[in-house]
């Protein structure tokens, strides 16, 4: 009976080890460059490098490089590095992304320690920089459409699996998050507790283009989070301020943004918000949402809607010339 019980509880013990480890510490204390009204008068650094540990780093593009800002994060591991998207930028003489990021890398007998390149998803502000990384040594990117995400994480079953990433000594979890994009995934690091969800969750507009994808990836990524502990969860960009208002789209100065990191009860609060989510646009407090598809397809029918108006009105105008001048000798 001691066998037992002994049994039971080395059971249990590797059941709640998950729940019961404590992450390693980080520090969030960090000013993000505001960017500028005139970046030519006041050029700012292009890429702002924030050491959340000695093996977690994030970065971020300048906003007078890009206005959407985007962060980058680099997780390092014993036996290989992860770089968890890549920017907006694609020329390395105007985003020193890779030249940074490989600096970062530690040497190990001599060899920079191998880096897999991973995205949240397929947006050209998140996977651009992956050109100044291709011709690197031992350097592997991962593409980001559906049948690259499936095969190259190694899911079984999309999108209600978890796929594993080894770094050797820290697991990163890929949890498919889709939604805002068919393939957008969301990783945690159960080192750091810090659960990356790129455009899918952040301080900012969440752009819906599938209302059922979106509902059920908020159900999924919070089911796997409630038992694990959440540091914070950074997403892709800040697009608010600290008022919670939306910052103006397209600029390059943001000179009171509300902070990157949001926590696991800001994760909580998604599922609820997004069953009164109506598909084209909605705002329950600081969230922001809307289907950018349907805002183009009403744009698009406004303008054809537009395009006829203008020439019904110019045939009715050019038949009343023809009456007109038709009724003079």
């Amino acid at each position: 009976m001691k066998v037992v019980s002994i049994v039971l509880w080395c059971v249990v013990g590797l059941w709640m080890a998950p729940a019961l480890a404590q992450p390693v510490p980080g520090n969030m204390n960090v000013q993000w460059d505001a960017g500028s009204t005139d970046c030519q008068a006041h050029p700012q650094r292009r890429l702002q490098v924030h050491r959340y540990n000695e093996s977690t780093y994030i970065l971020r593009e300048s906003l007078c490089q890009t206005y959407e800002g985007p962060f980058i994060y680099l997780l390092i591991g014993s036996s290989r590095a992860l770089l968890i998207d890549t920017g907006d930028v694609a020329d390395a003489t105007q985003m020193p992304l890779a030249s940074t990021v490989l600096g970062l890398l530690p040497v190990v007998n001599g060899q920079r320690l191998p880096l897999l390149i991973v995205h949240t998803h397929g947006h050209l502000d998140h996977r651009s920089g992956d050109a100044q990384f291709a011709a690197a040594p031992n350097v592997t990117i991962l593409g980001t459409d559906l049948a690259h995400v499936i095969d190259g994480f190694g899911f079984r079953q999309w999108p209600e699996d978890i796929a594993h990433i080894d770094l050797g000594g820290r697991t990163v979890d890929v949890i498919p998050t889709p939604g805002h994009y068919p393939s957008h995934v969301s990783f945690y690091d159960g080192n750091s507790g810090l659960a990356f969800t790129g455009d899918f969750f952040l301080p900012g507009r969440l752009i819906i283009d599938d209302t059922a994808a979106d509902r059920a990836s908020a159900a999924r990524i919070n089911d796997f989070l409630r038992d694990r502990p959440v540091t914070y969860v950074l997403g892709g960009h800040i697009e608010l301020n600290k008022r919670g208002q939306v910052e103006p789209q397209g600029s390059n100065w943001h000179p009171d943004e509300a902070p990157l990191p949001l926590g696991k009860d800001d994760l909580a609060q998604l599922p609820p918000v997004l069953a009164g989510f109506n598909g084209f646009y909605s705002q329950s407090g600081r969230f922001v949402m809307y289907s950018q598809a349907r805002m183009l397809q009403v744009i698009s029918a406004a303008g054809i809607l537009l395009l006829i108006v203008i020439a019904l009105s110019l045939r009715w105008w050019f038949k009343r010339r023809r009456h007109a001048h038709a009724g003079h000798p």
